[in-house]
């Protein structure tokens, strides 16, 4: 800025009054610039969380829901870090319902509950005094296992199977079914029992038989029938016929709804 001055100088002592002016404000400026930009304090966001998959368990005994086990994550925001004082720590569930937040001053972990299977995108945040925010993106996968029991039926209910995530989002990958039919050894049968005959049936909305199996159940025997099914863009019921026979039978099944692998890494 000097030598440009005096430079100036050499051909009108005006000019160069003038051009020194300009220089002095304009370098004026641009330190103001600097000083403002670098006022604004930043925010180093560590978030910590153990697990980023889960599975909902719900069990019903002869058809009626007994009990449900959600799913619970914690994410601990202890180690985030800032210039300027942190005021707030969140989560952010995109599409899916209200965000949850804390005082950063008096906590540090959060944990948020998952009651529906599906792909859940989520964004952890921090915000300081200055609000600066800063964001972290974190993807879930929640899948959903039905433990189904039922003991001394000649009907066995239809168990329901409804594959559609309720955030709308990614479809499940598949439905993986593990059913045991069993005919119990009864102690009133003095005269021995006989065999029974089944047929399972996983069902479409359009009351089209997707898989099945046919089989006979001797007494004191169990038959088990394993099967993954890829459709899952519809509800389908999983039935079991009682064709033929006289005895109880006992029925106990297990139904998942998966989801392909493509949840965030754990942090540890």
């Amino acid at each position: 800025m000097i030598w440009l001055s005096l430079m100036a100088e050499d051909h009108s002592s005006t000019r160069g009054t003038a051009l020194g002016l300009v220089l002095v404000f304009l370098a004026s400026s641009m330190v103001g610039c600097l000083s403002e930009t670098q006022s604004v304090e930043g925010i180093d966001l560590i978030v910590h969380y153990e697990n980023t998959n889960g599975t909902i368990v719900d069990s019903y005994i002869d058809g009626d829901l007994v009990s449900t086990t959600n799913v619970f994550l914690d994410f601990d925001f202890s180690k985030t870090i800032s210039d300027a004082e942190l005021v707030e720590f969140g989560i952010v569930f995109l599409g899916e319902r209200l965000p949850i937040s804390i005082d950063s001053n008096t906590a540090s972990i959060i944990s948020v509950e998952f009651p529906h299977h599906g792909i859940h995108e989520i964004v952890a945040y921090a915000i300081n005094e200055q609000n600066v925010q800063e964001n972290h993106s974190i993807i879930i996968r929640i899948e959903q296992k039905i433990e189904w029991l039922e003991s001394n039926t000649y009907n066995p209910k239809t168990l329901t199977i409804d594959t559609f995530p309720n955030n709308e989002g990614i479809s499940p990958s598949s439905i993986i079914i593990n059913s045991t039919v069993e005919n119990p050894v009864l102690i009133e049968n003095v005269g021995g029992g006989r065999e029974v005959e089944i047929t399972w049936s996983l069902v479409d909305e359009q009351e089209d038989a997707c898989q099945g199996r046919h089989a006979i159940v001797y007494e004191g025997e169990q038959v088990n029938w394993k099967t993954i099914h890829f459709n899952t863009f519809e509800v389908h019921e999983l039935r079991i016929s009682y064709d033929d026979g006289q005895d109880f039978i006992n029925v106990n099944q297990s139904i998942l709804i998966e989801y392909s692998p493509v949840e965030s890494p754990p942090t540890g």
